[in-house]
């Protein structure tokens, strides 16, 4: 077996080091927090060898100092990347700072919708699920939220509405059957509600990575707007370490300040839709440079 220590200044960073370095096979075998930083301990089948440390990253472009205020100020954005987005047009800056993207095929892999607790993954699992019945779709709709008081009646209560049925799948073997008796074939869509995670908790990281691969899901984080930039960058950070490639922020509707948002896909996802509301049959629309740069603005008048 082959060990590695792991060290950086936030666990985010030192996740995406495991994964980079040992791959998606590698087990956690203890986390603490030491003198300026964290260190991970993972372990990887193989020949059995000494530990070694990984240094932690240089500072990064986002530790640059400030430009000067703009438009943009209101919504505390890491000095890095206020500096890139004041160097052009608000749009073409986006376009050049963000990566965005349409979101992922439900139908090619199961979408697992994850995020931390309350971040409006149900509610977003139970408007993807409107949008394709409106479409003319039937997609299968699994829960793996079976702990939660409620979670499942409330995903329930959203699927009775489109008449749809609820399969409840709180383990990765539950969740290889539920996707295994797909009805409409390969074709028919698939959506997972899961439960809220906290990607810095070895256990609970280590759970939501079984429960993707039982079925070789593709992970969509779902953040709500109005985070703490850095918060919101190191928890982007650690799902990407988990897997995630694309964003979907909640409750734009009601943040005065997106620098959560910016920050968050700033760390390396894609910008994909935005949830605007508490309507289950709406209220998702698609982010792309233009649309953001709008919003930003009209935010920074003090505009909703």
């Amino acid at each position: 077996m082959r060990l590695r220590l792991f060290r950086a200044p936030r666990m985010a960073e030192a996740l995406a080091q495991l994964r980079a370095e040992l791959g998606e096979e590698a087990v956690i075998l203890e986390t603490r927090r030491v003198a300026g930083g964290v260190e991970v301990t993972a372990a990887l089948d193989g020949p059995a060898e000494e530990p070694w440390l990984i240094p932690p990253d240089p500072p990064g472009p986002d530790c640059a100092p400030p430009g000067p205020p703009g438009p943009l100020v209101r919504h505390n954005l890491p000095p890095g990347l206020a500096a890139r987005l004041a160097a052009g047009p608000l749009p073409e800056a986006l376009a050049a700072a963000l990566a965005f993207a349409p979101l992922p095929d439900a139908t090619a892999r199961p979408l697992l919708l994850v995020g931390p607790p309350g971040a409006g993954k149900t509610l977003t699992c139970a408007k993807l699920a409107a949008r394709s019945v409106l479409a003319g779709g039937a997609p299968l709709v699994v829960t793996t939220d079976g702990a939660r008081a409620g979670a499942t009646e409330q995903m329930a209560a959203f699927t009775r509405v489109l008449g749809l049925t609820l399969t409840v799948a709180p383990q990765p073997a539950a969740l290889a059957k539920a996707l295994a008796r797909r009805g409409a074939g390969p074709r028919q869509p698939a959506l997972i509600d899961s439960a809220g995670c906290d990607p810095f908790d070895a256990a609970q990281a280590g759970a939501l990575l079984a429960l993707a691969r039982s079925v070789d899901a593709e992970m969509l984080l779902v953040l709500p707007a109005g985070l703490d930039a850095g918060e919101a960058a190191e928890t982007a950070r650690a799902f990407q370490a988990l897997g995630a490639r694309h964003l979907l922020p909640t409750r734009l509707d009601a943040a005065r300040r997106l620098g959560g948002v910016l920050a968050a896909a700033a760390a390396g996802l894609a910008l994909t839709e935005a949830g605007l509301g508490q309507d289950p049959a709406g209220d998702l629309v698609p982010i792309d440079p233009a649309w953001l740069a709008a919003r930003l603005l009209r935010a920074a008048k003090g505009d909703a």
